[in-house]
């Protein structure tokens, strides 16, 4: 029996499925590179140097905005996971990738390149839109002909979709994450203490003491540069300077989300209010934001409870289940005879 692998290439994180073992590899989708074209280390040995490199060594995210800006070193760091961490046998391998919707077919197509133009010679390269997968590794069942709403909260980009049918109805692809919370705590910092901290920094006051909604009261200790002096210093931060940084941001967010509802048909409208608002993506996990959308749409919100791995769980359900099957598809059924 052939082997297949499930695979999400996530601005932030590169997560695999294998079905020998049924195991998730999660690693930093980060690359180190030297002399231009060496690559120095990926994954999370990468992202470790990240903000922290010497001039010679170039760290970089090869996914941006959701789409492929990096192909070749994208395909190194990629053939180099699925090889050592993963132990991926690839020769006749069925493969399934999740794509973002609301991308090019050119787009789409570089994500199909990445396996069918390699040497590697697959069985068959599917790929599979990213909300419908999101959806089945949240146990949902997308063939009923019930509307779900399911927004992916990434690094980069968020994606509200729409579902019925195991169709999308509505879909939009917005140009915000994670990451734009990040560079909004740095900016604030800057702008009120005249502190200069790294996005790390940034991204660790969002995780540990961030807060959706006003009232969180936690403090934690950072270490940035006075911007006067240009000496480093030692600062305690509170839960509130890091909310007045982000709730501009997710202010946006939020009217995209009511956006997108004002565009739904009724019928489906009176599903999605009925079950709720799914929501998922590695930036998902912030303090209260589920309270901060249902305050906002009047529509509870389920989180989940893999919240970084739902699409790669719903592939797969598209590699084992035959009910499911159909949500991949190819450029080409077979490549390689």
């Amino acid at each position: 029996m052939s082997s297949s692998y499930g695979i999400d290439m996530g601005t932030n994180n590169l997560k695999i499925y294998s079905s020998s073992n049924g195991e998730i590899v999660n690693v930093k989708n980060t690359i180190a590179i030297v002399d231009k074209d060496q690559m120095y280390a990926y994954g999370d040995d990468a992202y470790s140097m990240y903000e922290k490199a010497p001039e010679s060594i170039a760290v970089s995210f090869p996914i941006v905005s959701g789409v492929i800006a990096d192909f070749d070193n994208m395909q190194t760091m990629l053939f180099e996971v699925l090889e050592k961490k993963a132990k991926a046998r690839m020769k006749g391998a069925d493969i399934v990738v999740a794509v973002p919707t609301d991308i090019t077919e050119v787009e789409k197509k570089a994500f199909y390149d990445m396996f069918a133009k390699s040497k590697t010679k697959p069985h068959s390269v599917m790929l599979c839109e990213k909300p419908l997968a999101d959806a089945l590794g949240m146990d949902l069942d997308i063939t009923e002909p019930t509307g779900i709403m399911v927004v992916d909260f990434g690094a980069d980009t968020t994606e509200i979709s729409v579902i019925s049918l195991g169709g999308l109805v509505l879909t939009e692809l917005l140009p915000f994450g994670g990451n734009h919370l990040d560079d909004a705590i740095v900016t604030h910092m800057k702008r009120k203490f005249n502190l200069l901290i790294g996005r790390k920094t940034a991204c660790q006051l969002k995780e540990n003491i961030g807060s959706a909604i006003p009232g969180r009261e936690d403090v934690m200790t950072i270490v940035g540069r006075d911007v006067v002096s240009g000496l480093p210093i030692e600062m305690e931060v509170k839960s509130s300077t890091v909310y007045d940084g982000i709730k501009d941001e997710l202010a946006n967010l939020c009217n995209s989300i009511k956006m997108i509802l004002e565009k739904v048909p009724p019928e489906l409208a009176k599903d999605i209010v009925h079950s709720g608002i799914y929501l998922t993506g590695g930036s998902a996990g912030i303090a209260d934001l589920s309270t901060l959308f249902t305050e906002v749409t009047n529509i509870k919100v389920n989180i989940s409870e893999h919240m970084g791995h739902t699409s790669v769980l719903g592939l797969a359900k598209v590699l084992s289940d035959s009910k499911y099957k159909r949500f991949g598809y190819g450029m080409k059924t077979r490549i390689f005879k």
